[in-house]
């Protein structure tokens, strides 16, 4: 397949399963570049406040690819054409280096992810409706291709509930619809990130870390892609006190902000 058909493929394929975005107007300004960004469900809130932030003072578009981490990796190691990678774990980015897809050094942890488990009941206690069993439906992200599925896989191992609800569990293919499942009163209460903006909608029980490994979420260039500068300008931009703040004030942890 010609290069030009593939990467259009892929972008076709992005289109049906994620949701491609391309946030700002740059008005009368000369765009330069245009880069193309794969980001983890979770965390397109906050990357739609750092682009506008980086576009203020830039003249490249970007273009925001959403999908859970599993998806996303497999569409960037199958051939789609994006310049950078936004997981919410460590090890798919760390699989595409291996490969020889990604640049080694490259890599950067732009946040720490913190797990929430929220009901739209107001006054309720999440912690023991899921103890006790008082409830239908149950929502998590999918553990094989999400790792806030994961983390919320290993909460209820931890409290000895894995096997106990595993008929009640209504599955995500990423943490976004696993939100719209509990909003939408299609579970009870399921696990979310913290930087997932609920409102004053329900209650919530904000997971200790010790029922979880740290959701490190790493991000990296992939080689051999057009406009590698531009790509590189926005990684170090992630990597500023002011893209640090607004990370931070989103509900993550940075790792000097711990």
């Amino acid at each position: 397949m010609k290069r030009w058909r593939r990467e259009a493929f892929y972008f076709a394929v992005a289109a049906a399963t994620c949701l491609l975005y391309s946030p700002f107007s740059l008005g009368n300004a000369k765009i330069t570049a245009s880069i193309n960004i794969a980001v983890a469900s979770n965390f397109i809130a906050p990357m739609r406040k750092l682009v506008e932030h980086y576009q203020r003072n830039s003249n490249t578009i970007i273009k925001l690819s959403i999908g859970s981490s599993g998806s996303l990796h497999a569409q960037i190691a199958n051939g789609a054409p994006f310049q950078l990678f936004f997981s919410a774990d460590q090890e798919k980015p760390k699989a595409l280096i291996e490969s020889g897809i990604a640049a080694r050094d490259s890599k950067i942890t732009y946040a720490i992810g913190k797990l929430r488990l929220w009901t739209t009941q107001a006054n309720a206690d999440p912690l023991d409706m899921l103890v006790s069993g008082s409830f239908s439906k149950m929502a998590l992200a999918n553990p094989s291709v999400a790792p806030y599925g994961e983390a919320a896989d290993s909460v209820l191992k931890s409290l000895s509930l894995r096997e106990k609800y595993i008929n009640r569990r209504v599955i995500g293919q990423n943490i976004a619809q696993t939100f719209l499942y509990v909003e939408s009163g299609n579970a009870d209460l399921g696990f979310i990130s913290a930087s997932q903006d609920i409102g004053t909608l329900g209650s919530v029980w904000d997971v200790p870390s010790e029922l979880y490994k740290p959701i490190k979420q790493d991000a990296v260039l992939i080689n051999n892609r057009k406009h590698q500068k531009q790509a590189q300008e926005f990684l170090r931009f992630i990597g500023s006190e002011q893209a640090k703040s607004v990370i931070v004030e989103s509900g993550y942890s940075t790792l000097d902000n711990q």
